[in-house]
């Protein structure tokens, strides 16, 4: 049983807690129906039986028998969040702290034992809802999906520029995992129910289980002296460095989910107020792209990393200049039709300009041919 009582969410749809470019590209996937069938079908193809074999063989799977914390968490985070089908989790020997949801057919649950040993109960609690999180908004389905294709892609890269086509499939795909896992980070809240766990399990993540060293309000400074400081080029290499990156950092996790923890749609949604599966076939596609697409404009519009500055002033710029060459062409900038600007000065003008160069005065005589 939990410690403590938690709010729960009857027949909540994942559309609640999902990241606006997560949910976009979730419910245009949705309406492709059929699309998740066919290649479930297919799984066959892929390498998912033999991951299965190989937890089942050499992992510990939880339960009320092995585990059984772990087990008590897991049921309860189904419970909390309405999932009818509990996912198998399993406990893998792996020094690194790790955690992941995969599977097309049953979504399994993974735990390496350097997240067991690395987490206290309510942190823990907060990453096994990260996961729970993830099978209920689909994200193994659509994952294993793009995974494939993009595996299939790979091998028509001999075609001319295959290899430039793979690589922006590949860009998005990351793109698209990274912000699937922030709504992960926001299931595994819903979870919890413990902002401060969450917090501190991304710190440990990141600076492993010296948590007397370490401090929430200190860690989200990082975030931000990261997001706000430095030139262009820092700018650049924040790009390179995420780019190979399936997951956002932590610090810039943990300001995230603080940011949503602090937003009206997370009171609205702890008071009941939320969006239900039933409803999750009449989403319009359209309106989720809509508010995507207006969350990066937000996002662009107050950002002050350096390089979306310097994008803003020069879109700032470049519409200014749009302004002028218009006026230019059509005489916008003209008064009654006459402009100064380029006449040249008249015969016995006082400071005229010979062809020389040089300044003449009345009396002189005209340049010689």
């Amino acid at each position: 049983m939990p410690s403590r009582e938690r709010r729960r969410f009857p027949g909540i749809s994942s559309r609640a807690y999902e990241h606006p470019a997560d949910r976009s590209a979730l419910v245009a996937l949705r309406k492709l129906t059929g699309f998740d069938t066919v290649f479930k079908a297919l799984s066959g193809l892929l390498p998912e039986r033999s991951l299965r074999l190989l937890y089942l063989s050499d992992s510990v799977r939880v339960s009320d028998r092995q585990f059984a914390h772990l087990h008590d968490m897991l049921r309860d985070a189904c419970y909390i969040l309405d999932l009818e089908q509990v996912p198998a989790m399993y406990v893998t020997q792996d020094p690194k702290p790790n955690a992941m949801c995969i599977g097309m057919d049953a979504p399994i649950i993974v735990l390496t034992t350097g997240l067991v040993e690395l987490l206290d109960e309510e942190e823990m609690r907060a990453v096994i809802g990260h996961e729970v999180g993830h099978a209920l908004s689909g994200h193994a389905v659509y994952r294993t999906i793009l995974l494939f294709l993009t595996n299939l892609a790979l091998k028509v890269a001999w075609i001319p520029l295959g290899n430039v086509a793979v690589l922006a499939l590949v860009t998005a795909l990351r793109e698209w995992f990274r912000k699937s896992e922030l709504s992960a980070d926001r299931a595994g809240l819903l979870v919890g129910q413990d902002l401060r766990a969450s917090m501190r399990g991304l710190m440990k993540l990141a600076g492993g289980h010296h948590l007397h060293e370490m401090n929430v309000d200190a860690f989200l400074e990082q975030a931000d002296e990261y997001e706000n400081s430095g030139d262009l080029r820092d700018s650049v290499l924040k790009i390179l460095n995420m780019l190979p990156r399936s997951h956002p950092f932590t610090t810039v996790r943990a300001a995230e989910l603080k940011k949503w923890a602090a937003s009206r749609d997370f009171q609205r949604l702890m008071d009941g107020h939320y969006p239900r599966r039933e409803e999750d076939r009449d989403t319009s596609v359209s309106d989720s792209f809509r508010e995507s697409a207006s969350h990066y404009a937000e996002s662009v519009r107050t950002s002050k990393d350096p390089l979306i500055a310097f994008v803003r002033d020069v879109a700032g710029g470049a519409g200014d200049l749009g302004s002028k060459l218009r006026d230019r062409f059509t005489g916008g900038g003209a008064q009654g039709g006459d402009t100064t600007e380029g006449t040249p000065p008249r015969d016995g003008q006082e400071g005229r300009e010979d062809s020389d160069g040089r300044e003449g005065s009345e009396g002189d005589e005209p340049p010689r041919s």
